[in-house]
């Protein structure tokens, strides 16, 4: 995997990130529950997130074989609510799982294809505990805003990690460049802005990248991709209704500067 060197970008004024966070006890961990480790087959792993019952956002690269690029049998696809200490809130196989219509697995690496780099699951069951509740989807975060994510990654596997606070520094069409802390196994990781105390899912993890020699992270903005996503599942899956239990809920929209076009990105 290989490294984005995106110059000439707008770092815009913020407060200074917090660290990630273990969530290692039951409270810590209370209102997470939703964030789950997506286990696939003996091929690593990803993090996801419930957006209701039975579907889990997380990114279209995860559904494939990084080394033959082809797609994963869903059947072997485990989503495991809350995972914490090798033990989960709830466990589930996979139904069906659709990828971005426009995303293409192993085209040239560039910003566009973090855009489309989201995906939707589906679960063989629904979730229906009352520990587990699903989040709310809201509009695209600005340029400087603060947001959150909690993710799964390599020397963190067993416990999910909750970094409270780090900045949108820049935006474009589809695309946020953050500066959230960010490794291999947290693709898909869902990103929060904070509404009146709840975490509403504004972007989901596709790469990890540098700026003037500094990590950072893009995630997918979440609106047009969302709703090609919801369309295809249901092409897929005439009889499948879960997706009416979608909560979209409104937040800030707002402009940044234009990107440079990029030489590579590098998938966590």
């Amino acid at each position: 995997m290989r490294f984005l060197m995106l110059l000439a970008l707008t770092a815009m004024p913020a407060l200074a990130d917090q660290p990630l966070v273990k969530l290692q006890t039951l409270n810590d961990n209370r209102g997470w529950e939703a964030v789950g480790k997506l286990v696939l087959g003996d091929r690593g792993f990803c993090t996801g997130a419930l957006i209701s019952p039975q579907l889990v956002l997380t990114a279209a690269h995860c559904l494939f074989d990084k080394e033959s690029g082809a797609r994963l049998d869903p059947t072997q696809i485990k989503f495991l609510a809350g995972w914490r200490n090798n033990r989960a809130e709830a466990y589930r196989g996979v139904k069906q799982a659709v990828a971005h219509p426009d995303y293409v697995y192993g085209a040239d690496d560039s910003l566009d294809r973090v855009a489309d780099d989201v995906a939707l699951i589906e679960l063989d069951q629904p979730i229906l505990r009352r520990s587990v509740q699903p989040f709310g989807i809201a509009d695209t975060p600005s340029a400087g805003d603060t947001v959150a994510v909690v993710s799964y990654g390599q020397d963190r596997a067993d416990n999910p990690s909750l970094q409270q606070q780090c900045t949108v520094m820049d935006k474009e069409t589809g695309i946020l460049v953050m500066t959230c802390d960010v490794d291999f196994g947290s693709s898909g990781a869902p990103v929060f802005m904070m509404k009146d105390g709840v975490p509403l899912v504004v972007s989901v993890i596709s790469a990890k990248a540098e700026v003037d020699g500094k990590r950072v992270s893009l995630g997918s903005a979440l609106q047009i991709p969302l709703a090609r996503l919801m369309d295809a599942l249901q092409g897929q899956d005439a009889n499948s209704n879960d997706v009416s239990h979608v909560q979209i809920l409104s937040g800030g929209i707002g402009g940044g500067a234009k990107f440079v076009k990029p030489a590579a990105t590098d998938t966590p």
